[in-house]
């Protein structure tokens, strides 16, 4: 185990290696998280990012050895944007302040990026805990697994997981957006996207210490991925979404035209001059919500054109 060690120190030894703990409240278990990452890993830098906590966290992480710094807009999302951009390094690990992930795992995490050339690699979480991974939690997850599988052709089994590893060419070519719990989903589907090269490493996942609580909600972070769900369809499939959307349209006025036509035939009348309307408008908005697809379908493509540029622009580093 010694020399594994060894060889692993060896041969990050020219490279920066950045830990990113985002935080709110984590009092009871940054301090320990932090050791934990600073043993498995020797060289590299951990930084804590405060999120406007209301206990010790700042203080407590500061003692441990992390570089603490704070982030006044709330949510993980924005946490997330600003470590980003202001961390510079060639090696990203990202993960919780909560020890629920297994810092020991981070080693062969950074050895599958560098050995693959990879811009990702996710620790796709396996817990013995049933509390560690809240059904609720587990059942959004399969969702939004799912549909990135419909949306791309692939996907991650853990999209959810907050530990991953990241080359710097995705952290400075990824424009965060989101402001909250969603950035992982966001993460997943910049990578997925641009077709980079992924991986995943089942690790361990445990539940959170004593004392120490979560932030997620199973309602409102649920809510969260459902319209997390419909935004991807809109966003990444626009003749899909707005073509469905065209063709309930379209069936639903050929269907109240039938009678109307029916009764036209008959009598060369037409007496029901509000369902003609309505058969009408019903037409005209399927017609501009198809065309609407095919337009947002042309902005999709530029747009992933002008991020892959973006990407290709950073070097990648050699490991």
């Amino acid at each position: 185990m010694a020399s594994v060690a060894s060889q692993f120190q060896d041969r990050v030894a020219g490279l920066r290696v950045a830990v990113l703990l985002p935080c709110y409240n984590e009092e009871v278990a940054i301090a320990r998280t932090v050791e934990a990452f600073r043993t498995s890993l020797p060289g590299a830098t951990v930084y804590v990012y405060d999120n406007n906590s209301r206990d010790r966290t700042m203080e407590v992480a500061k003692a441990a050895g992390a570089v603490v710094r704070s982030e006044r807009m709330q949510g993980k999302g924005n946490v997330v944007r600003r470590m980003f951009a202001d961390i510079e390094a060639d090696v990203y690990v990202l993960s919780d302040g909560d020890l629920t992930y297994d810092a020991d795992a981070a080693p062969a995490l950074i050895e599958r990026l560098l050995d693959e050339q990879l811009d990702m690699v996710v620790g796709a979480r396996k817990s013995e805990v049933e509390l560690a991974y809240r059904r609720g939690h587990r059942l959004g997850n399969r969702m939004l697994t799912g549909m990135l599988a419909r949306l791309f052709g692939r996907s991650f089994s853990d999209i959810l997981s907050g530990y991953r590893v990241f080359s710097r060419r995705f952290v400075k070519s990824f424009p965060v957006l989101s402001a909250g719990f969603e950035i992982e989903t966001e993460i997943s589907i910049h990578a997925l996207e641009l077709r980079m090269p992924v991986a995943e490493i089942v690790t361990a996942y445990a539940a959170r210490p004593e004392g120490s609580t979560s932030k997620l909600s199973t309602y409102r972070d649920g809510w969260r991925i459902l319209r997390t769900i419909v935004t991807l369809f809109r966003i990444e499939r626009p003749i899909l979404f707005f073509g469905s959307i065209a063709g309930v349209l379209a069936l639903l006025a050929v269907l109240l035209a039938i009678p109307l036509g029916v009764t036209y035939w008959h009598t060369g009348q037409v007496p029901r001059l509000p369902t003609a309307v309505l058969v009408t408008g019903l037409s005209i908005v399927a017609t501009l919500s198809f065309f609407t697809g095919l337009i947002l379908d042309t902005v999709v493509r530029g747009r992933r054109e002008v991020r892959r540029l973006a990407y290709l622009a950073v070097p990648i580093v050699q490991g």
